[in-house]
């Protein structure tokens, strides 16, 4: 049917859902009215990025009013920032995977409640690029974690439950497509790994700790080219198994990086 799917059973039985972080609920908010004819939804880390982005598709669609006057959704809360241009939405979701988890699961639980139907969603931002040319964009196809597997683990209780982190190939391949039109940005569809650190995590030597070389750095990063990687990044895990779970059509993509 299109409609963005929840997978908890508890939620019927609730007399209000209250999507804290989002400064929205069921009972305070006419949800359907307000985000029903959602189409797409793109998220970036910073909350200036993506009104900025609110900004350009506001201006992009012709639509009528002051771009700079696009009001933020989620004003009563300093967690996150959402603006809407027409049937875009624009989210910001902060650094790592929690934060962006947080985000999804009200996000999910929004379209849910809005009745939106036939949603993609976008990842778009910057992150480290391994073995390309700066300032290319990647268009993630599968999502891998640090050891280089196509898995997302989420400590649940005391399980650990893994789930999938492939994204939608065919809206790779129509954003490739896409990527013709802009000559200035070398494009290209790829493995994103996804770490839980900005530092040690993802090799760097200038952190407050650093426990191996930079021989032993320049050796993992060469097997994780080997193993299809073209980008490193801390959200794209647990934004691909969410996506895929709950029916949206996604996709970590258009991310301009840099070299390490």
């Amino acid at each position: 049917s299109g409609l963005v799917h929840v997978k908890n059973p508890h939620l019927d039985s609730m007399e209000e859902d209250i999507l804290y972080h989002l400064d929205l609920g069921t009972k305070t908010h006419n949800l359907p009215a307000m985000f029903g004819d959602i189409k797409f939804v793109c998220v970036g880390g910073s909350p200036n990025r993506m009104r900025a982005f609110a900004q350009f598709m506001h201006k992009e669609l012709g639509l009528p009013g002051d771009e700079e006057d696009l009001a933020d959704i989620c004003a009563g809360t300093d967690r996150y920032a959402m603006y809407r241009a027409g049937p875009v939405l624009s989210i910001s979701h902060g650094m790592g995977i929690p934060s962006i988890s947080i985000m999804l699961h009200e996000l999910i639980k929004l379209l849910h409640h809005a009745k939106c139907r036939d949603v993609t969603i976008i990842r778009i931002g910057t992150s480290g690029g391994l073995g390309i040319k700066a300032g290319s964009v990647v268009i993630t196809d599968t999502a891998l974690d640090s050891s280089f597997r196509p898995r997302f683990e989420q400590v649940v209780l005391d399980d650990v439950v893994v789930r999938s982190t492939e994204l939608d190939r065919d809206l790779a391949e129509e954003l490739l497509a896409c990527s013709t039109e802009i000559p200035d940005f070398p494009t290209l569809i790829g493995h994103t790994m996804c770490t839980y650190d900005f530092y040690e995590g993802q090799g760097r030597l200038d952190g407050a700790l650093c426990s191996f070389s930079s021989e032993k750095k320049l050796e993992y990063l060469r097997r994780a080219y080997d193993a299809g990687v073209r980008n490193i990044e801390m959200e794209s895990t647990a934004f691909a198994a969410l996506c895929r779970l709950c029916g949206l059509r996604g996709e970590s993509s258009r991310s301009r990086f840099r070299v390490l």
